[in-house]
This record gives structure tokens, C-alpha cells and sequence, in this order.
């Protein structure tokens, strides 16, 4: 799976699963500076902060910002204003020139003229 949907799946779904209050949703943002990939999810749990845990290998949950760490370039929470938290991410992007042949990129496929 693409790292990036692999750790939107994983913020959003700690959101759901560990920040929930009743009537309240979480915030998705995404953007793009530069050629960094920045990922937000916020809630209105700001008093329980993540952290990534070291679980057991039979373990069924809690790897969840083990794999963010793991994918994302940086990542980590800021707080505020009360009562939310911002659970954020950012993978640095390919370069064009790396992308793969297929994506669509100019001169990337053979040109045949037109008849």
C-alpha cells in the first residue's frame, strides 16, 4: 500500500477509535508545500496524547504509530487550542524523475506520429 494512505488509514482510524466523543467528529487536512506531503488529523481529545508502543508479537492492536513512524519522514502532536490535539505526519514526495514510466510523465512512452 502507498505509505501515505497507509498513514492517513492509521491517524484516522486512532482518531475513531481512541479520541471518539460523542457529537464530535475528527478533521482530516491535507496539503502540499514544497515537496513535502503534510497529513492532520485533529480531535477533541487533547488530554490523551499518542505515543507509538512496543506491543507483543501475538498482540492484535497497537501498532498504529509504529507503522506511522516507520513510514512517515516526520511525525508527532501539537496541542491546542483546548481541547483538541493535532496528530500530524509528513512524507517527503518523489521526485518526478523517479516516478514510475507508467505515471504519465512526458517522453515516459514511446511517441508514434499521427496519422
Amino acid at each position: 500500500m502507498d505509505p501515505a494512505r497507509q498513514v492517513i488509514a492509521e491517524l484516522a482510524a486512532n482518531a475513531a477509535t481512541h479520541s471518539r466523543v460523542p457529537g464530535r467528529d475528527f478533521r482530516l487536512t491535507l496539503y502540499v508545500v514544497g515537496g513535502t506531503l503534510r497529513i492532520e488529523v485533529t480531535d477533541t481529545c487533547g488530554d490523551r496524547l499518542p505515543h507509538a508502543q512496543v506491543r507483543t508479537a501475538d498482540a492484535e492492536s497497537g501498532r498504529g504509530l509504529v507503522l506511522v513512524e516507520a513510514l512517515a519522514d516526520r511525525w508527532g502532536v501539537t496541542q491546542g487550542p483546548r481541547p483538541r490535539k493535532t496528530v500530524w505526519a509528513q512524507l517527503n514526495l518523489t521526485p518526478p524523475e523517479h516516478r514510475n514510466a507508467c505515471s504519465g510523465a512526458r517522453g515516459a512512452l514511446p511517441q508514434e506520429p499521427r496519422r
